[in-house]
């Protein structure tokens, strides 16, 4: 019986983190590929979360052909979960490459963040946001589909 307690609390933090519809998004802050700062403020409209290598490739081949500066115009937000990549791998290959995309990503790499917004983790998960407040949120299984909702977000 302790061990189902146990297990029950442990899954707890993840409930209790869940945003939903209408819910004022938490404040964090991440390091991007180049370490540097960024904190979630009102003016995202997008926050973009990739749970997977997989779902990183989406919105990079989402955004191939795109200028310098097309998320942030935009104001969207691209957060990369990358906790589940052995740290010299990440260090030493991902994150230099990383560094060639003409788009800035978060990277997650404590499951700190991603958690709080879960999502199938081979799609990308698009939530919408108002004043910092959730307003919708859409999963996208392909490139193509993302490309074209980014598309409809005004500069």
């Amino acid at each position: 019986m302790k061990f189902w307690v146990a297990v029950l609390l442990s899954f707890l933090p993840l409930w209790a983190q869940a945003v939903e519809l209408g819910e004022r998004l938490a404040p964090w802050t991440l390091l991007d590929q180049f370490d540097q700062a960024y904190t979630l403020d009102n003016q995202a409209q997008v926050l973009l979360v990739a749970r997977s290598m997989d779902a990183a490739k989406q919105v990079d081949a989402a955004l191939q052909g795109q200028p310098k500066g097309y998320l942030e115009a935009r104001h969207v937000v691209f957060v990369a979960d990358i906790q589940r990549m052995p740290r010299l791998i990440a260090k030493l290959f991902a994150v230099p490459a990383m560094q060639a995309y003409n788009y800035r990503v978060m990277l997650d790499r404590d499951a700190r963040i991603a958690v709080r917004y879960p999502a199938p983790v081979d799609k990308v998960l698009w939530l919408q946001l108002e004043d910092g407040k959730l307003v919708a949120r859409h999963e996208y299984a392909s490139a193509a589909e993302l490309r074209q909702a980014l598309e409809q977000v005004q500069p």
